[in-house]
């Protein structure tokens, strides 16, 4: 393979050029005409081309049309596939404009008539090498381009991060405040939120309806703000009346969340999360897939909680019992797919998670979002106004 470098000139180089013609004078006169300005590289088929292109890269590739072996048509898409952004130049005899059209239409930049004319020849590569830096300035740009929307995206993520950082700060002060006024919940509504994620992950739940399974576990009891506390913290057994006020609670929780756009989701929890699988439960009687399924989903972990957690009247339940019991109200009270899912989990985990939800409230973030709260508080002093 002959592969011939010329470049007359000390001036800084603006393109490298790879020639390619089985004849060598018309090799030596495009390399004396083209070598003031560039380097320029001469080679006598398109293999040898090809094969050059393996180590080096080249800004235009100017090939005459009919050579022996491989012909200049078929190299132009091989050249292309190899080096997308090198420009290529044809050149054609009168008897093969027809093949010069062909190669244009295969991906050649343009072409080149014999006999030359060194002006026509010149004024060619100028050409070539303009929309090859055009090109390149393009792909500069769009990499540019995209290095600014990953940064800015970047901090997009960070700013909603930390929205949602303190909105969850928020809401669990909320929790905390309403806790409180019911002291025989004292650390529910915290374990509630890890038992559910718990069974979200195993469930593969992610992304928005991950989220609204916590805040809607974390809020799913705010409508007993709207529950006076003489029925609240009444020690002895609700009358029948007080009893219908209590049912209540899940419709005054929809109540203060309808309308905030990011809490749509834990609003379905709050609003169904005593409804019962058969239908029974209240207040709307929902049945099977009726219940949004993180309603479904904290239903099986808040009565898990209360059956192992410890009350006033009594100790709580091993794991064990509690685990049976969800079995027995499989298909009825609860759906027995998240049942299914509940004991696909380590016991070991539910252990853990419970001892996290106890450490002490020195290490709970309790910071708050006034924004968030002033959203609520209105909504919060209308029901228990």
């Amino acid at each position: 393979m002959e592969d011939f470098t010329f470049s007359s000139s000390d001036a800084p180089i603006r393109a490298q050029i790879l020639i390619v013609d089985d004849e060598p004078e018309i090799r030596d006169v495009l390399c004396e005409l083209l070598g003031e300005d560039h380097q320029c590289s001469a080679v006598e088929s398109a293999e040898d081309a090809l094969a050059l292109m393996e180590s080096r890269e080249f800004t235009l590739v100017i090939s005459d049309i009919t050579m022996g072996g491989m012909s200049g048509l078929e190299m132009i898409p091989l050249v292309l596939a190899k080096s997308p952004d090198t420009v290529v130049v044809m050149i054609s005899g009168i008897q093969t404009v027809e093949s010069a059209i062909e190669a244009l239409r295969v991906g050649a930049f343009d072409y080149i008539m014999k006999p030359f004319d060194l002006r026509q020849v010149e004024a060619v590569v100028t050409r070539a090498i303009d929309h090859h830096e055009l090109r390149m300035a393009k792909h500069r740009y769009e990499s540019r381009l995209a290095e600014l929307v990953e940064e800015r995206t970047a901090q997009l993520d960070n700013a909603l991060n930390s929205l949602e950082d303190a909105y969850r700060s928020t809401l669990k002060a909320l929790t905390t405040a309403l806790e409180t006024r019911d002291l025989e919940t004292h650390g529910h509504s915290q374990r509630v939120v890890t038992f559910s994620l718990r069974l979200g992950m195993e469930l593969g739940l992610e992304g928005n309806q991950f989220r609204a399974l916590e805040f809607g576990s974390m809020l799913h009891d705010i409508g007993k703000i709207g529950v006076p506390d003489a029925i609240l913290r009444k020690p002895a057994k609700l009358t029948d009346e007080e009893w219908v006020n209590m049912k209540m609670h899940p419709l005054h929780g929809e109540q203060i969340l309808r309308g905030i756009e990011f809490l749509e989701g834990a609003a379905r929890v709050v609003a169904q999360h005593h409804e019962k699988f058969d239908g029974s439960g209240y207040p709307r009687g929902l049945s099977g897939e009726e219940i949004d399924q993180n309603a479904r989903i904290f239903a099986v972990a808040d009565a898990f909680d209360a059956m192992i957690s410890d009350r006033v009247y009594r100790a709580g339940r091993p794991y064990e019992a509690a685990a049976q019991e969800l079995d027995r109200c499989a298909g009825a009270h609860f759906d027995p797919v998240i049942v299914r899912a509940f004991h696909r989990v380590p016991k070991e985990d539910w252990e853990e998670l419970k001892r996290l939800s106890l450490l002490p409230s020195d290490q709970k973030p309790n910071r708050l979002d006034n924004g968030l709260m002033d959203l609520l508080e209105p909504r919060i002093a209308a029901l228990v106004g």
